[in-house]
């Protein structure tokens, strides 16, 4: 989520697991962003996942942090399993996964699945089959499809691989988030 004001929303509304992205925010911002949303995830038994900033998440405890490939140049993998913080990794081709593999995260991610208006992206989307063959090459570790994802698109991605379904624009460009979650909860049920 973009922010903890979004954090909030989404935890009320019953997330069990949300990645706080707060991007361009100055450090004592984003400090306090991240300080609030780990409170209320703290008392919503959610769990918190801190987008890129692995330095901060073990300044404050948050035990779970989400890299980019950009990311992993600069993180101290050691420092970050001393902190028993799990760490997960975004991948795009094949040379991006072999290189997350060989740091042992808790999960992979693949993304975009379908065309994102999140961020302007060098990639063409991935596609299903991509993601088929990303889950046969992480094996037992949880597998994450990121991007362009809706309620109506999930089936597919799981039928794919996909162990987990990370959304973030289709929930914060709804004009109504809230039954937005209402049909994501419901699709999640379906399956």
């Amino acid at each position: 989520m973009p922010d903890a004001v979004w954090v909030t929303r989404v935890v009320g509304l019953g997330a069990r697991m949300v990645q706080l992205r707060a991007k361009g925010f100055t450090p004592d911002i984003l400090r306090d962003q991240a300080l609030r949303a780990q409170e209320i995830c703290d008392r919503a038994g959610a769990e918190l996942v801190l987008n890129d900033h692995w330095k901060l998440a073990i300044d404050l405890g948050i035990k779970a942090v989400h890299l980019g490939q950009e990311d992993m140049a600069t993180a101290d993998f050691t420092a970050i399993r001393r902190a028993s913080i799990a760490f997960g990794l975004s991948t795009h081709d094949e040379a991006e996964l072999d290189r997350a593999l060989s740091h042992d995260p808790a999960y992979i991610a693949l993304g975009p699945i379908y065309e994102t208006r999140l961020k302007v992206m060098p990639w063409a989307p991935q596609g299903l089959e991509k993601l088929t063959r990303w889950k046969a090459a992480v094996g037992s570790k949880p597998l994450v499809a990121i991007g362009g994802l809706t309620p109506e698109r999930l089936p597919g991605v799981f039928a794919a691989g996909a162990d987990v379904a990370a959304v973030v624009t289709d929930l914060v460009t709804a004009e109504d988030a809230a039954g937005r979650v209402a049909e994501w909860r419901g699709a999640c049920d379906a399956l």
